[in-house]
């Protein structure tokens, strides 16, 4: 069934509950798990390169900022592997054999493409409720994921909602008979 489940985290509150839902699904059947926090350099909250300015049709880099950029980008590098690895130890205590991995790039991309070369049976990721347009203009890892990815998906759903949404008390499940 799910022997190897990617496990798909970023350092904010939902990750605790994505990584709990995938340890409860691999408990009982003994699965290899695969924390995987992917550093994507444009997103917000990371360094910024952007100060650079233009001379001309050259781009220059002063010598300062160049090396304030490379010092926070090696930071947040540790910082995020630091985290990651706190994140297995948690899975590991739970019993589990655990790995994990930092790729650098898209995260929809890097997540897919390496679900298929580690030959995942399960993707497990955290989905954080975007809705309508913020969800097309910032776009949705999750939603990439879903559609792309070689194996099963697994969404959990992360705290935001939006205003007038109640969340369900209930689950409710249906066949295509429609019986429940």
């Amino acid at each position: 069934m799910f022997r190897r489940i990617l496990v798909a985290l970023e350092p904010e509150n939902s990750s605790r509950a994505v990584l709990d839902e995938a340890i409860a699904i691999a408990l009982p059947l003994q699965s290899q798990l695969n924390l995987v926090s992917v550093i994507y350099p444009l997103e917000s909250g990371y360094p910024n390169p952007m100060y650079l300015s233009m001379d001309g049709f050259h781009t220059i880099i002063p010598t300062e900022a160049y090396l304030s950029y490379t010092q926070d980008w090696q930071t947040t590098q540790v910082d995020r592997q630091r985290w990651l690895r706190s994140q297995a130890a948690y899975a590991q205590q739970q019993g589990l054999t655990v790995d994990y991995t930092q790729p650098v790039g898209d995260p929809g991309h890097c997540l897919c493409d390496l679900a298929e070369q580690w030959q995942a049976s399960l993707i497990v990721i955290g989905r954080r409720g975007r809705l309508g347009l913020s969800e097309l203009l910032l776009g949705s890892v999750s939603n990439y994921v879903m559609h792309h990815a070689p194996c099963s998906v697994l969404t959990v759903q992360g705290q935001a909602k939006p205003a007038g949404v109640k969340q369900a008390s209930s689950l409710t499940a249906y066949s295509s008979t429609g019986a429940s």
